[in-house]
């Protein structure tokens, strides 16, 4: 076979295909906090479609239900745990040091 035909013939590789990530019996609500919170981010930020793997319609209205979750104080606008937990690390700790003359 020469080089011309060789670059048209596909791989026979097989692929699993991946499962939506909203089944087509879940609602987008925000009251549905198992669905909303596999969307945001550990930091409480709203992940991108693309990593969601989300259609448009799909994300705007998971953005609509966690905007709606957070007025309603369902979910945090930011979760800043980790960051509040060092800040009090270094607090006791440089509370701790004297300083040498």
């Amino acid at each position: 076979m020469d080089k011309s035909k060789r670059l048209f013939l596909k791989s026979k590789r097989s692929f699993r295909r991946r499962l939506p990530p909203i089944q087509s019996g879940d609602r987008i609500d925000y009251r549905n906090m198992s669905l909303i919170s596999r969307f945001i981010s550990e930091q409480g930020k709203i992940l991108s479609r693309r990593v969601n793997r989300l259609t448009l319609k799909q994300q705007r209205l998971i953005t609509i239900a966690i905007k709606q979750a957070r007025i309603l104080s369902l979910l945090p606008f930011l979760n800043n745990e980790k960051q509040f937990e060092k800040m009090e690390s270094t607090t006791k700790t440089t509370g701790l040091r004297t300083r040498n003359k």
